[in-house]
């Protein structure tokens, strides 16, 4: 069993685990940018970020409860999004003639904005954690 400083910490880890898919994808881009035929791939998880963050989020309270009237009857099971981050060909690029349609340029920027994207999340899962040794810390000093 893990402790949880908050409810955006598994958010942010899956965000991370997103954002090193993605640039393990782009890798395989460039990786592959002189294969014959070769369709350059993405991944968009933002749809699937979304839905955990209102599954987290979501204010029960309004929602009607189902009644277990006996105690051998099952108990009502969470709902559990089924959403998982998409795989898509990027499209758009010239094909050269070997069909590869692969653009470093395109793929280079792609990886530094994810990069830098990356790096903002372990700030704020930092920043995070530092919120919370602080709350441990005064606590101690009372």
């Amino acid at each position: 069993m893990s402790i949880e400083s908050s409810k955006t910490s598994p958010l942010l880890a899956k965000a991370m685990d997103y954002r090193a898919a993605r640039q393990d994808m782009i890798a395989s881009n460039i990786a592959n940018a002189d294969t014959p035929y070769y369709k350059p791939r993405d991944i968009s998880f933002q749809d699937a970020l979304i839905a955990q963050r209102n599954a987290l989020y979501q204010n029960d309270s309004h929602k009607l409860k189902m009644a277990q009237t006996n105690t051998k009857h099952l108990a009502p099971q969470k709902e559990t999004s089924q959403i998982k981050p998409t795989l898509f060909y990027r499209d758009g690029h010239m094909a050269r003639n070997d069909g590869n349609s692969v653009d470093i340029d395109v793929e280079t920027t792609e990886m530094s904005k994810n990069s830098i994207m990356f790096n903002a999340l372990i700030m704020a899962d930092k920043k995070d954690g530092a919120i919370f040794r602080s709350v441990i810390d005064a606590s101690s000093k009372v």
